[in-house]
């Protein structure tokens, strides 16, 4: 197997996230203008929150689906689907794509707790020879995998670009671990790629450091990752409409579903329902996402001593937070500039100065978000299915997040 003729899903995956955390227009960041106003809302503006997901010419969205909590108070919507006209469930199922991360890193903070991995280790202990000894000379550790601070090289680094009707095609691969670390270490055709940067220095958001963290887990364990999250999330947290990738398959998305399109080159808009993707890759729904949120907030799934690593962004010696790699923003407001993500999560500024903490994710044809507060009295899952490579995602995640938690 070659990296352009199998890594289309997780090259999208990878640029569309890049590309969000560069703009720094994440959900419920807001322009300084806006966040001097805001006051906190004591009721859901049930009538803005649909105005919100109502999707808008160049928006490029086919079809959204919403869940948001305040304060006991919750609102379900759902909007199109603007390509066959049909209605979307509010209970329809949906590509996550790098919220899975969160779930990996919480696999390994449980492994943690219990004395089977030390996130203090590095990566070469657990993995000899994985990462090629002339080219990683200095050791990474399994807390920097899931912080993204190991300065790996990106997925596929290097590799040529794919087509409209490539990505469409190749959407349908199936990749384990293995083979996208010696695709991306090991790539014929092109230079083998090296340390971005020196391991702690810096963040730059990797996913290539979730693959290595998802082969890390099957050796420890000795199971599958599929196995893995169900037992020590899905099952005890009873997502029972979320499922984990069927490994060496591309299956589709459970019904009912939210549509996601891709456009070929003729403009011939494709639904890309059927995925391959990663062991990692999994489908759930927006009901099921808010209870894996409530129950990594609430202690259902980790000890306390594991879950402040979620809230905990990286530091360097002298105390202070480490630079974003590319020195873009990775959030507004104060600490611009700096990191903004932890062990598995994200932090996004409310408009009252307060943050919520989740993660975002990709899948060719979606884009889908789940953020609380630590409290877990505000909280907002939604997912979108696209109709064209425009990035209107981020507007409909801005215009929901303010119509929930800005005023």
């Amino acid at each position: 197997m070659t990296a352009p003729a199998t890594s289309a899903c997780v090259q999208s995956d990878q640029r569309g996230e890049a590309e969000r955390f560069r703009s720094a227009v994440t959900f419920g960041v807001v322009a300084p203008a806006q966040a001097a106003t805001a006051e906190p809302a004591t009721r859901l503006d049930r009538a803005a929150l649909r105005e919100a997901i109502t999707t808008r010419p160049g928006d490029g969205i086919a079809g959204v689906v919403a869940e948001v909590h305040r304060d006991g108070q919750r609102w379900r919507g759902t909007a199109g689907d603007l390509v066959t006209g049909k209605r979307i469930s509010r209970d329809a199922h949906f590509q996550i794509g790098s919220i899975s991360k969160a779930m990996e890193a919480v696999i390994l903070l449980q492994l943690s707790a219990e004395g089977r991995v030390d996130l203090d280790q590095s990566v070469q202990h657990y993995l000899p020879g994985l990462l090629p000894e002339e080219r990683f000379k200095e050791p990474i550790s399994v807390r920097q995998l899931l912080n993204h601070t190991s300065g790996l090289p990106q997925d596929f680094e290097g590799a040529p670009a794919t087509s409209p009707d490539e990505e469409i095609e190749r959407r349908l691969d199936y990749l384990t671990f293995d083979e996208v670390i010696q695709q991306t270490l090991h790539p014929e055709g092109r230079p083998a790629p090296g340390p971005r940067f020196r391991p702690g220095s810096r963040q730059e958001y990797n996913s290539f450091g979730y693959r290595v963290a998802g082969k890390l887990i099957e050796d420890i364990t000795g199971h599958s990752y599929q196995h893995e999250v169900t037992v020590r999330i899905l099952k005890p947290l009873k997502m029972r409409q979320s499922r984990a990738a069927v490994p060496g398959r591309s299956t589709p998305v459970p019904r009912p579903y939210l549509p996601g399109y891709l456009p070929r080159s003729n403009g011939e808009l494709v639904d890309v329902n059927v995925q391959g993707g990663l062991p990692a890759s999994m489908t759930s729904t927006t009901g099921d996402l808010d209870r894996f949120i409530s129950g990594l907030f609430d202690g259902r799934l980790l000890r306390p001593a594991q879950a402040a690593e979620l809230f905990a962004v990286p530091k360097g010696a002298d105390g202070k937070a480490l630079p974003y790699a590319d020195d873009s923003v990775c959030n507004t407001g104060p600490g611009k500039g700096t990191v903004c993500f932890s062990v598995g999560l994200m932090s996004v500024p409310l408009p009252d100065g307060s943050l919520l903490w989740g993660k975002m994710g990709s899948e060719p044809g979606y884009r889908s978000g789940v953020f609380a507060s630590r409290d877990l009295a505000r909280r907002a899952v939604y997912s979108m299915g696209t109709s064209s490579p425009a990035n209107g995602a981020l507007a409909v995640a801005q215009r929901l997040s303010l119509a929930a938690f800005g005023n």
